[in-house]
């Protein structure tokens, strides 16, 4: 947990990420739309955008990637601690485990207990002037301990902290509800990079790489 506080201690990384995360995950949405719609496949490439930047910071050899299926919420680890890494647009809600099984969604909100440390990256883009000078919230990359969610779970309870998939709808898992995430995003103990996410024009082809490997002889 005290290397990874490195990301948000150190000046010349914190502007490269808010230079370079706004970028790089436009890129990301450019390269997994269709029809000027943002498929689900863009967390995945988000998740990859955030491993790449810890590889970059802290090195090949203390980041781990090939995490088996079996720990479903870690995504990396880096100096052989877990994370799980989360990407989110506003308050939208995060799934800390994804399952059709209403039974399986109630067992594991009577057995959860937070044990990772995770990473969020909450994106709200192209927020107006006026709510900035507001004092609203930018969003950015967040570095929530497993010692905030157990205090803000043990505050609000299980049953404010997540919230089930309702009856009769099509359940895609159990997520930390909305208060739950503003608790945890406003915790004194939670380590923030705001970022100022603003969309801008990008002459990218998300072809054109694949075009110039056709090119190439064999």
């Amino acid at each position: 947990m005290i290397k990874l506080e490195k990301l948000f201690e150190d000046i010349d990384t914190i502007n490269k990420i808010k230079t370079k995360l706004p970028y790089l995950f436009n890129v990301a949405e450019i390269e997994n739309s269709r029809a000027c719609k943002i498929g689900m496949e863009v967390g995945t490439a988000r998740e990859r955008i955030i491993v790449a930047l810890l590889i970059w910071k802290f090195g090949e050899k203390t980041v781990e990637t090939q995490i088996p299926t079996t720990t479903p919420e870690v995504d990396v680890k880096v100096f052989n601690q877990p994370i799980s890494i989360k990407t989110i647009t506003g308050l939208g809600g995060i799934k800390v485990i994804w399952t059709v099984d209403a039974q399986k969604a109630r067992e594991f909100v009577d057995n959860y207990s937070p044990i990772y440390d995770m990473l969020i990256v909450q994106i709200k883009w192209d927020m107006s002037k006026g709510d900035l000078e507001k004092g609203i919230h930018p969003g950015g990359l967040f570095l929530i301990p497993t010692t905030v969610q157990k205090k803000v779970l043990d505050k609000l309870g299980k049953e404010n902290y997540l919230t089930l998939p309702k009856m009769g709808t099509n359940p895609r898992g159990v997520e930390i509800s909305r208060e739950g995430l503003n608790t945890l995003l406003q915790d004194k103990d939670t380590k923030c990079i705001k970022i100022i996410w603003k969309h801008t024009k990008i002459d990218y082809n998300p072809y054109k790489r694949w075009v110039d490997y056709w090119k190439e002889e064999i």
